[in-house]
């Protein structure tokens, strides 16, 4: 398996923010988001070969660590992911999965899928992705029945990168509703896009306020605030 990095941090979004985590940042990723903080992972995505044994016992060199969470890029296009999720399981581990939610689930065991469906405005441009690419991520960034199948099988929170409250909050609510499973407001989470504390605070506000109106949980960047826009945080 291709990892980009494996990392000791503190989830930094989400209903587990604050939560010391072990991260393994898987390589690669099927869709190309224009504001994608991960480039490294999925534009330009680098990185070293990882037996499941090798993942795994970097992990355990974390003591205190008892939450793994797989990223990317996408990790669900990894081989071998629902090998490497079912080890830490039996281990004893909370496992959380972040993914796009383009890839379905195929029974992979975790505890908790945090999917965060791409809207429109993530298509890259078409000079910095190239037409094909740019087509590709308009016709693939939206799976409502891959959707549903998470929403189906597995606890979910539901995160949105959000960069215009105005224009995408119509988008956010059809696509919720599109996935045809009732998808409780209090676990749909708003996240100011922003790779700057400023950036954040900057969008913060209004966001906050459509939380407030709508029943929406406020999704704030920990570890953004704590560590700045780097890597290994």
């Amino acid at each position: 398996m291709r990892i980009s990095e494996i990392f000791y941090s503190v989830q930094g979004e989400g209903s587990l923010a604050g939560v010391p985590s072990v991260f393994v940042r898987t390589s690669g990723c099927n869709l190309r988001c224009r504001w994608c903080d991960t480039p490294y992972a999925s534009w330009q995505p680098e990185g070293d070969a990882y037996s499941l044994d090798a993942i795994f016992n970097e992990a355990l060199k974390f003591k205190a660590a008892r939450h793994v969470v797989f990223t990317g890029g996408e990790p669900m296009i990894a081989p071998d992911l629902s090998k490497l999720a079912e080890r830490f399981k039996n281990e004893g581990w909370h496992v959380t999965i972040e993914t796009a939610g383009t890839v379905a689930p195929q029974g992979i065991l975790c505890d908790l899928a945090s999917i965060s469906p791409k809207l429109s405005d993530s298509t890259p441009r078409e000079e910095d992705a190239g037409v094909g690419w740019v087509a590709r991520h308009a016709a693939t960034r939206l799976q409502s029945a891959v959707l549903k199948q998470w929403a189906q099988g597995y606890a979910c929170q539901w995160k949105f990168v959000i960069s215009d409250v105005d224009c995408e909050v119509s988008e956010l609510e059809a696509l919720i509703g599109g996935i045809g499973i009732p998808v409780a407001r209090h676990d749909v989470f708003l996240m100011p896009e922003g790779t700057s504390s400023a950036a954040i605070r900057d969008r913060s506000a209004a966001l906050v306020e459509l939380c407030k109106e709508r029943g929406y949980r406020f999704c704030d960047r920990l570890h953004v605030h704590l560590f700045g826009h780097r890597r290994g945080t």
